[in-house]
């Protein structure tokens, strides 16, 4: 969880610098932006933001629907989403590398959209496996509980450590994903898109280890 919280910095750098103002995992910024653009704000998008709610929204109903039932534990379907996830990723960061990193503007909310609902994907399985305090694409409430509970001393050390990590995690993300625009934005994309295939890709081993260990025991 920790290194999709990564991979959300990275993705959220994308999305707002090379997206034109869009973010793809913090849709509590784009409902700000979209807010603010009704009200008649000079130089922020509208329709970019709108629709990618609405890719993340329809991303996150379709987890919801393939990880409905009870079980909060990573499952084959847990890796059938994140390989799904990892397979959006790849293909959005090809078609940038096609294009040179020269996109219309369209173009730009197109790749936006289907990043966001990469992100509404992870959300969900996210959410699914019920990490504490790791909903990987926002941490407003994670701060606020790293502020209000771990500073005081209320939790343990291992949820104190968690918080902490997911905050630097989607903070170190976005310096990263900022820093490799510079060179060129698909370094980027790729480099969320490899992180995203790495952790699936691990945690869908480590998930079938233990259901063998399970079995033979």
């Amino acid at each position: 969880m920790i290194v999709l919280t990564f991979a959300t910095g990275v993705g959220d750098a994308v999305g707002y610098l090379g997206f034109d103002k869009v973010f793809v995992g913090n849709m509590t910024g784009n409902i700000v932006i979209i807010g603010m653009a009704l009200a008649g704000s000079s130089g922020l998008p509208l329709f970019g933001p709108l629709i990618a709610l609405a890719g993340f929204s329809a991303g996150a109903a379709g987890a919801g629907w393939v990880l409905r039932g009870p079980e909060l534990r990573w499952t084959w379907r847990v890796s059938a989403i994140l390989g799904a996830s990892s397979l959006i990723l790849m293909t959005v960061s090809a078609a940038a590398w096609l294009f040179d990193g020269q996109l219309s503007p369209m173009q730009k909310n197109v790749f936006a959209t289907a990043m966001a609902f990469e992100m509404g994907l992870q959300a969900c399985v996210a959410r699914g496996l019920a990490v504490r305090d790791m909903t990987t694409v926002v941490v407003t409430s994670t701060l606020v509980s790293f502020a209000g509970e771990s500073l005081v001393g209320r939790p343990k050390g291992r949820v104190w450590n968690r918080r902490l990590a997911a905050v630097t995690a989607i903070l170190a993300g976005a310096l990263t994903g900022a820093a490799l625009q510079h060179v060129h934005l698909v370094l980027a994309m790729a480099a969320a898109s490899c992180l995203t295939i790495g952790m699936t890709v691990t945690g869908h081993l480590r998930w079938n280890g233990r259901s063998s260990g399970a079995q033979t025991d």
